[in-house]
Protein backbone atom coordinates (compact mmCIF):
# COMPACT_ATOMS: atom_id res chain seq x y z
CA UNK A 1 0.00 0.00 0.00
CA UNK A 2 1.19 3.50 -0.68
CA UNK A 3 -0.37 6.61 0.82
CA UNK A 4 0.41 9.99 -0.71
CA UNK A 5 1.91 12.28 1.92
CA UNK A 6 -0.19 15.18 0.58
CA UNK A 7 -3.46 13.25 1.01
CA UNK A 8 -5.64 13.69 4.09
CA UNK A 9 -4.78 10.14 5.14
CA UNK A 10 -1.07 10.80 4.68
CA UNK A 11 -1.20 14.05 6.63
CA UNK A 12 -3.12 12.33 9.43
CA UNK A 13 -0.48 9.59 9.59
CA UNK A 14 2.36 12.12 9.66
CA UNK A 15 0.56 14.14 12.31
CA UNK A 16 0.06 11.08 14.47
CA UNK A 17 3.45 9.42 14.00
CA UNK A 18 5.77 12.25 12.94
CA UNK A 19 7.26 12.60 16.42
CA UNK A 20 8.08 8.93 16.94
CA UNK A 21 11.62 9.53 15.68
CA UNK A 22 12.69 12.62 17.66
CA UNK A 23 11.96 15.84 15.72
CA UNK A 24 12.14 13.87 12.44
CA UNK A 25 8.74 13.71 10.73
CA UNK A 26 10.47 12.77 7.48
CA UNK A 27 10.71 9.19 8.81
CA UNK A 28 6.91 8.97 9.01
CA UNK A 29 6.61 10.58 5.56
CA UNK A 30 8.99 8.04 4.04
CA UNK A 31 7.26 5.18 5.87
CA UNK A 32 3.98 5.88 4.08
CA UNK A 33 5.13 3.93 1.04
CA UNK A 34 5.85 0.80 3.05
CA UNK A 35 2.65 0.50 5.06
CA UNK A 36 0.61 -2.65 4.57
CA UNK A 37 -3.15 -2.51 4.07
CA UNK A 38 -5.28 -2.38 7.18
CA UNK A 39 -5.30 -0.40 10.38
CA UNK A 40 -1.89 0.60 11.72
CA UNK A 41 -0.41 -1.49 14.50
CA UNK A 42 2.71 -0.81 16.51
CA UNK A 43 4.42 -3.59 14.60
CA UNK A 44 3.44 -2.51 11.07
CA UNK A 45 4.18 1.16 11.66
CA UNK A 46 7.49 0.35 13.34
CA UNK A 47 8.54 -1.93 10.50
CA UNK A 48 7.74 0.72 7.88
CA UNK A 49 9.44 3.49 9.86
CA UNK A 50 12.58 1.45 10.57
CA UNK A 51 12.79 0.51 6.90
CA UNK A 52 12.61 4.20 5.96
CA UNK A 53 15.16 5.15 8.63
CA UNK A 54 17.63 2.47 7.56
CA UNK A 55 17.25 3.40 3.89
CA UNK A 56 18.29 6.98 4.64
CA UNK A 57 21.84 8.18 4.22
CA UNK A 58 24.21 8.11 7.19
CA UNK A 59 24.03 11.92 7.26
CA UNK A 60 20.24 11.91 7.51
CA UNK A 61 20.30 9.26 10.27
CA UNK A 62 22.97 11.33 12.04
CA UNK A 63 20.54 14.26 12.01
CA UNK A 64 18.02 12.05 13.84
CA UNK A 65 20.64 11.14 16.43
CA UNK A 66 21.52 14.82 16.88
CA UNK A 67 17.83 15.67 17.38
CA UNK A 68 17.83 13.70 20.64
CA UNK A 69 18.37 15.61 23.88
CA UNK A 70 21.20 14.97 26.31
CA UNK A 71 20.10 12.75 29.17
CA UNK A 72 19.46 14.93 32.22
CA UNK A 73 20.89 17.83 30.21
CA UNK A 74 20.10 21.49 29.79
CA UNK A 75 16.81 20.89 27.92
CA UNK A 76 15.55 18.73 30.78
CA UNK A 77 16.52 21.38 33.32
CA UNK A 78 14.83 24.10 31.27
CA UNK A 79 11.71 21.93 30.75
CA UNK A 80 12.14 21.98 26.97
CA UNK A 81 12.00 18.23 26.26
CA UNK A 82 9.34 16.69 24.06
CA UNK A 83 6.57 15.08 26.09
CA UNK A 84 7.89 11.61 25.17
CA UNK A 85 11.48 12.42 26.16
CA UNK A 86 10.34 14.02 29.42
CA UNK A 87 8.26 10.97 30.38
CA UNK A 88 11.03 8.57 29.35
CA UNK A 89 13.70 10.38 31.36
CA UNK A 90 11.38 10.70 34.37
CA UNK A 91 10.64 6.96 34.25
CA UNK A 92 14.33 6.33 34.92
CA UNK A 93 14.58 8.92 37.68
CA UNK A 94 16.66 11.32 35.59
CA UNK A 95 14.47 14.20 36.76
CA UNK A 96 15.44 13.49 40.37
CA UNK A 97 19.25 13.40 40.31
CA UNK A 98 21.43 14.44 43.20
CA UNK A 99 23.90 17.25 42.41
CA UNK A 100 26.68 14.64 42.23
CA UNK A 101 24.71 12.44 39.81
CA UNK A 102 23.85 15.44 37.67
CA UNK A 103 27.53 16.38 37.49
CA UNK A 104 28.39 12.82 36.44
CA UNK A 105 25.77 12.91 33.67
CA UNK A 106 26.96 16.34 32.55
CA UNK A 107 30.56 15.13 32.36
CA UNK A 108 29.62 11.95 30.49
CA UNK A 109 27.41 13.93 28.09
CA UNK A 110 30.28 16.29 27.25
CA UNK A 111 32.85 13.52 26.75
CA UNK A 112 30.45 11.43 24.69
CA UNK A 113 29.28 14.27 22.44
CA UNK A 114 32.87 15.44 21.87
CA UNK A 115 33.91 11.92 20.88
CA UNK A 116 30.92 10.90 18.73
CA UNK A 117 29.30 14.13 17.55
CA UNK A 118 25.80 13.31 18.82
CA UNK A 119 24.20 12.86 22.26
CA UNK A 120 24.20 9.56 24.13
CA UNK A 121 21.02 7.69 23.23
CA UNK A 122 19.57 4.79 25.16
CA UNK A 123 16.05 3.46 25.56
CA UNK A 124 15.66 4.33 29.24
CA UNK A 125 12.33 2.65 29.98
CA UNK A 126 12.84 -0.09 32.54
CA UNK A 127 16.33 1.12 33.42
CA UNK A 128 17.60 2.86 36.53
CA UNK A 129 19.87 5.87 36.50
CA UNK A 130 22.65 3.52 37.64
CA UNK A 131 21.99 1.22 34.64
CA UNK A 132 22.12 4.21 32.32
CA UNK A 133 25.35 5.58 33.77
CA UNK A 134 26.99 2.14 33.51
CA UNK A 135 25.96 1.87 29.84
CA UNK A 136 27.07 5.46 29.25
CA UNK A 137 30.54 4.79 30.62
CA UNK A 138 30.90 1.42 28.85
CA UNK A 139 29.88 2.85 25.48
CA UNK A 140 32.50 5.59 25.70
CA UNK A 141 34.99 2.84 24.77
CA UNK A 142 33.19 2.13 21.46
CA UNK A 143 34.60 3.19 18.11
CA UNK A 144 32.63 5.85 16.23
CA UNK A 145 31.23 3.20 13.85
CA UNK A 146 30.22 0.92 16.71
CA UNK A 147 28.55 3.76 18.54
CA UNK A 148 26.70 5.01 15.45
CA UNK A 149 25.28 1.49 15.02
CA UNK A 150 24.43 1.21 18.72
CA UNK A 151 22.78 4.63 18.85
CA UNK A 152 20.69 3.98 15.72
CA UNK A 153 19.54 0.65 17.20
CA UNK A 154 18.56 2.48 20.40
CA UNK A 155 16.59 5.03 18.36
CA UNK A 156 14.68 2.15 16.75
CA UNK A 157 13.97 0.66 20.20
CA UNK A 158 12.74 4.02 21.49
CA UNK A 159 10.47 4.29 18.44
CA UNK A 160 8.97 0.87 19.16
CA UNK A 161 8.34 1.73 22.80
CA UNK A 162 6.66 4.98 21.77
CA UNK A 163 4.50 3.17 19.22
CA UNK A 164 3.53 0.52 21.78
CA UNK A 165 2.37 3.33 24.08
CA UNK A 166 0.54 5.14 21.28
CA UNK A 167 -1.14 2.03 19.89
CA UNK A 168 -1.80 -0.11 23.00
CA UNK A 169 -3.16 -3.53 22.33
CA UNK A 170 -1.92 -3.52 18.74
CA UNK A 171 1.50 -5.05 19.37
CA UNK A 172 2.02 -8.15 17.34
Amino acid sequence: MSIAKDSAEGQAFIGRFGGIFEHSPWVAEEALEGLPDGPPTASTVHTAMVRAFRAASDERRLQVLRAHPDLAGRLAIAGDLTADSKAEQASAGLDRLTPEEHERFTTCNAIYTDKFGFPFIIAVRGKTKEDILAAFEARLDNTPDEEFATATAEVETIARLRLDALLPGSAA
